[in-house]
């Protein structure tokens, strides 16, 4: 028996934390699974039982504890065991009146994984009362909490709406329902690792005036949890789009509109987009170019406490640029006539 040296098979550092570890057993379980190597399925299915056998100690906290204490000692370790396994095994078959039961027998374990990762981590060896072996059961485990981004439009922020999300979603797998096993053997859908990559839609109701990175939480569809824990939450982050005519600012929204100089000096009436459709606006006479002007309650719904917020207007003062010699004689009559009124004051 040889000692398989797990954080190699993953690629990872012994102080590696369990994010990092998760990480690396997800992409190479991507890249080895045999059903993405068709033309060389034999040995992908062998490179997958490796990494899904490094995974299922690295992954748990408890086994790999186990594993860094054995570190050079395993050899003496795995004869200790051995032997402790052997004793138990012929007491269990002489109890059971068959002196000869224990010759050539394997130990059992969990299918598919090597002698190695059967000696320390099976469960072979543990006994119970009147020396029945018997398999630690860790206590349920809640799932993983999940986060996913969601684009989220301007219009569906201000409006509300209802979406359809698919994702994909490391789930039990649905044939061994989490064990990796069937009938003592390795679960050919999911080889073992007892999850399996499933696409899930969700319906999605956007509520009115969300914010950029706000979640939306949806209650029991993360990862699942094991041992009959329940599945963690799904977070959907909301990732608001620009919009090619508002500006967003918390509650508020700014608009620009241009206008000529002739109603910024005058006064007059402009239409102004919202997003609940076209206003008229009145400019004051008299009105500087950049000047923001307030529609109030025209902004985005207040997520909490009812209402919305305003909506600022930003006047853009237009020139002409295509005058008439008589406009031009016009302006400068009208220069001449404001320095002469500026000299008297």
């Amino acid at each position: 028996m040889n000692y398989k040296d797990y954080y190699k098979v993953l690629g990872v550092e012994k102080t590696a934390p369990e994010k990092d570890i998760k990480s690396a057993y997800r992409k190479l379980a991507k890249k080895w699974h045999p059903d993405a190597n068709a033309g060389n399925a034999k040995v992908a299915e062998e490179k997958f039982k490796e990494i899904s056998e490094a995974y299922e100690v690295l992954g748990d906290k408890e086994k790999r504890r186990k594993y860094d204490e054995l570190g050079s000692d395993w050899a003496s370790a795995a004869q200790q065991a051995e032997a402790q396994r052997r004793y138990r095994q012929q007491a269990q078959s002489q109890a059971a009146g068959d002196p000869f039961a224990n010759f050539g027998a394997n130990g059992g374990g969990n299918a598919g994984f090597s002698d190695f990762f059967d000696m320390f981590f099976s469960g072979v060896g543990r006994s119970g009362a009147g020396g029945r072996q018997t398999v630690n059961t860790p206590p349920p485990q809640r799932g993983q909490d999940l986060e996913t981004p969601l684009d989220v439009t301007l219009a569906d922020a201000y409006n509300g709406a209802k979406r359809t999300v698919s994702l994909q979603i490391d789930d039990t797998c649905p044939v061994c329902h989490g064990s990796g096993t069937r009938g003592q053997q390795i679960c050919n859908s999911c080889h073992g690792t007892g999850h399996s990559i499933v696409t899930k839609k969700f319906e999605v109701s956007i509520p009115k005036g969300v914010r950029d990175g706000q979640h939306i939480r949806l209650a029991g569809q993360g990862g699942s949890g094991a041992g009959g824990g329940q599945s963690g939450d799904l977070h959907l982050i909301v990732r608001l789009q620009n919009d090619k005519t508002f500006e967003r600012k918390g509650d508020d929204l700014y608009v620009d509109a241009p206008v000529s100089i002739y109603d910024l000096v005058l006064g007059g009436e402009i239409r102004v987009p919202t997003m609940s459709g076209d206003v008229t606006m009145t400019i004051p006479a008299g009105t500087q170019s950049n000047k923001l002007l307030r529609l109030s309650g025209k902004g985005m719904p207040k997520i909490k406490g009812g209402g919305s917020g305003d909506q600022y207007v930003r006047l853009i003062g237009m020139l002409p640029t295509d005058l008439s010699n008589r406009e031009r004689e016009l302006f400068k009559e009208l220069a001449t006539l404001r320095h002469a009124t500026s000299s008297v004051s």
